[in-house]
């Protein structure tokens, strides 16, 4: 039996965010939008409440909370403000991505800056101008020579890759597939690494994204993240604890949409009943947040969560998809207006069904797996 019940370790996590959700981010939010920027103030702000390394190990700066309260967390950061969830996940996933997978020097190099908010943040440096579901067709070459490797090649779509401290980017340095792919840490301002101009997006428009040029980029031998050949594996396992982050920001979305249709409701009570367009929203809601716990807690436990993970993924955001386009519903002709919030809740939700796996690959991760039980 699954206990959905917080613990109170968690349940002071959700506390902590939740406060900073409506005390810091919610009030510049508009801003940060218009201005396309996270203030380093924000980032600090998230680090000294330990939100950037929630599932790290205190001897390594972080908080040590669990997979659990980081969902938790990443659901109340992004109803405040979901371009700086973006942000928090991503150094939530490099760091934990690093303890995981890399030694001792590069636990001790980077975790403690990312965490502390001392880096900007961290990125992930997996997608391709053709290759981003696919992500076993990667073509960034990495050569070996006798002093390191060198590295060339385009990366798109990196969140937070011209101020991150640390990318964790994958390269080819064998034959085709998977097994050809190994994973490397490149430092911010590295010779030979380009940085594109931030994309002008729908949404989560203060969340920068952007091209990364590798131009024989040189790295030692020791800023190989795990071994040779292995990259492809520390990319899955880096992404099916994304996707549960993905999962709770997306909610986290939808959970602001929710608030903002109920107190409509209440106020215009006289108008129209609203009752059965919240109570879909509200049920929505629950069930996608059930799923998300449920694959949380079994990362927590150890054991394996790929597929509940990618079910969560897809329950969720397309369920938040529905219920930000229901509260643009509820509220009419008001629910156009920028003042509402509800047409920024549209835009940041959109693309939850998009990165970290669409959720056409999250119905292929599903179904490959419903096709090899017995």
């Amino acid at each position: 039996m699954v206990d959905f019940n917080l613990t109170p370790a968690q349940a002071e996590v959700r506390e902590v965010a939740r406060d900073l959700a409506a005390r810091v981010l919610a009030p510049g939010r508009d801003a940060r939008e218009r201005a396309h920027a996270i203030d380093p103030e924000v980032i600090r702000a998230l680090a000294t409440r330990g939100l950037l390394g929630v599932n790290i190990p205190r001897a390594l700066g972080g908080a040590a909370r669990g997979p659990v309260a980081y969902a938790v967390a990443v659901r109340e950061v992004a109803a405040g403000d979901a371009a700086v969830a973006v942000t928090m996940a991503v150094t939530n996933m490099v760091a934990e991505v690093l303890n995981r997978f890399g030694t001792d020097e590069q636990r001790q190099r980077h975790i403690p800056r990312l965490v502390s908010g001392e880096y900007f943040g961290g990125a992930f440096g997996l997608s391709e101008p053709a290759a981003g579901s696919d992500a076993g067709s990667l073509t960034t070459r990495a050569t070996q020579d006798a002093g390191g490797w060198s590295l060339s090649g385009q990366k798109m779509w990196i969140s937070t890759g011209d101020a991150a401290g640390v990318i964790v980017l994958w390269a080819r340095t064998g034959g085709p597939g998977a097994k050809g792919i190994s994973c490397f840490l490149v430092e911010q301002g590295a010779p030979g690494l380009g940085i594109g101009k931030a994309e002008e997006k729908m949404g989560l428009r203060a969340s920068h994204t952007v091209a990364l040029s590798l131009d024989d980029v040189r790295v030692p031998d020791s800023a190989r993240l795990g071994e040779l050949g292995g990259g492809f594996r520390i990319a899955m396992a880096a992404l099916d604890g994304g996707r549960i982050g993905i999962a709770a920001q997306s909610l986290g979305i939808a959970e602001a949409a929710l608030g903002i249709a109920r107190k409509h409701a209440a106020d215009h009570a006289g108008d129209v009943g609203f009752e059965a367009e919240l109570a879909d929203m509200a049920t929505e809601l629950d069930a996608g947040w059930l799923m998300t716990l449920r694959a949380a807690q079994l990362k927590e436990a150890g054991k394996p969560f790929t597929v509940e993970a990618a079910m969560a993924k897809v329950a969720a955001s397309e369920a938040a998809n529905r219920i930000v386009r229901k509260a643009a519903q509820v509220l009419g002709p008001r629910g156009l207006l920028e003042a509402s919030g509800v047409p920024r809740l549209v835009r940041d939700c959109r693309v939850t069904q998009i990165y970290e796996g669409t959720s056409e690959v999250q119905r292929l991760v599903i179904g490959r797996a419903l096709l090899k039980q017995d």
